[in-house]
């Protein structure tokens, strides 16, 4: 893995982006007696948990001179800090900063899915019809005019793409940053032919929202192209991360963690940027 600007490695905390996370973690208040061994630094095992997140590597394997604790600890303070919410509220409070560098566009938005192997099976997997019917995933994305993700689902590899199009409208949660009403709902959405269906159309206005989407048995050309090459180029952020590429995960909880931080990454990617 290369260095970032600076020399530093990708998955050692910046400064600015530990003032955003330091804040949304649970404080854990040490017992006066019996307090046993003292908690590893949250910082060093946040680094830990990236460290994971880009190279992949297995958590046992996570090499212990780096100083960032033994990968179970890592594994467990992960999923602790997803069950409070740290990195919903993470990506949410840095999409609101996005909005108010005047990055984010909610004009209009995309949305696509990918498929995963899942190594292991485990719950949110299924039969892939796109890989010889093994086992996978699916990672369904919604992104703004310029890439930026606004949510990922996660569900089965033989989910069919158009039955995530109204949960992935929902899973965006409402983007504050500016004076007024947060916004929430694209003015137009962009899909291909795999969402092309009228009830699901229909469906989409309520939210008032202008639907977008390929037909099928139409020739190429629509035009669709010139605002979908977009979630083409979002789609493959995650894949950065090594450990997104292959689902190892048997417990879907730490797939989507793994899943809602690669999204902060990314947002705080932008933002670093726009600063």
């Amino acid at each position: 893995m290369t260095e970032t600007r600076g020399g530093r490695k990708p998955w050692e905390v910046d400064d600015g982006l530990w003032e955003r996370i330091e804040p949304l973690l649970p404080v854990i208040e040490r017992r006066f007696r019996y307090g046993g061994r003292r908690r590893l630094d949250d910082r060093r095992v946040l680094c830990g948990i990236l460290f994971v997140l880009y190279t992949g590597v297995p958590w046992r394997y996570l090499p212990q001179e780096l100083g960032f604790g033994s990968g179970m600890t890592c594994r467990r303070r992960l999923r602790e800090w997803n069950e409070a919410g740290v990195w919903q509220r993470l990506h949410e409070m840095l999409l609101a900063e996005l909005r108010a560098a005047g990055v984010l566009d909610l004009s209009r938005a995309q949305v696509d899915s990918s498929h995963l192997r899942a190594m292991k099976g485990g719950a949110a997997t299924g039969s892939s019809p796109v890989d010889r019917g093994k086992t996978g995933s699916k990672h369904h994305v919604i992104v703004d005019a310029h890439g930026i993700p606004l949510a990922v689902t996660l569900t089965g590899g033989n989910r069919n793409d158009v039955t995530q199009l109204i949960p992935m409208i929902r899973a965006v949660r409402p983007i504050r940053g500016k004076r007024g009403q947060p916004l929430r709902r694209p003015k137009h959405l962009y899909a291909d032919r795999g969402y092309n269906h009228e009830s699901y159309r229909d469906q989409v206005r309520r939210f008032e929202t202008t639907p977008h989407i390929g037909r099928r048995g139409t020739e190429h050309g629509s035009g669709l192209g010139v605002h979908r090459w977009v979630v083409e180029g979002a789609i493959a952020l995650p894949h950065w991360f090594r450990r997104l590429r292959l689902r190892w995960e048997v417990r879907d909880d730490i797939h989507r963690a793994f899943i809602a931080l690669g999204c902060a990454v990314i947002c705080w990617r932008r933002l670093r940027t726009a600063l």
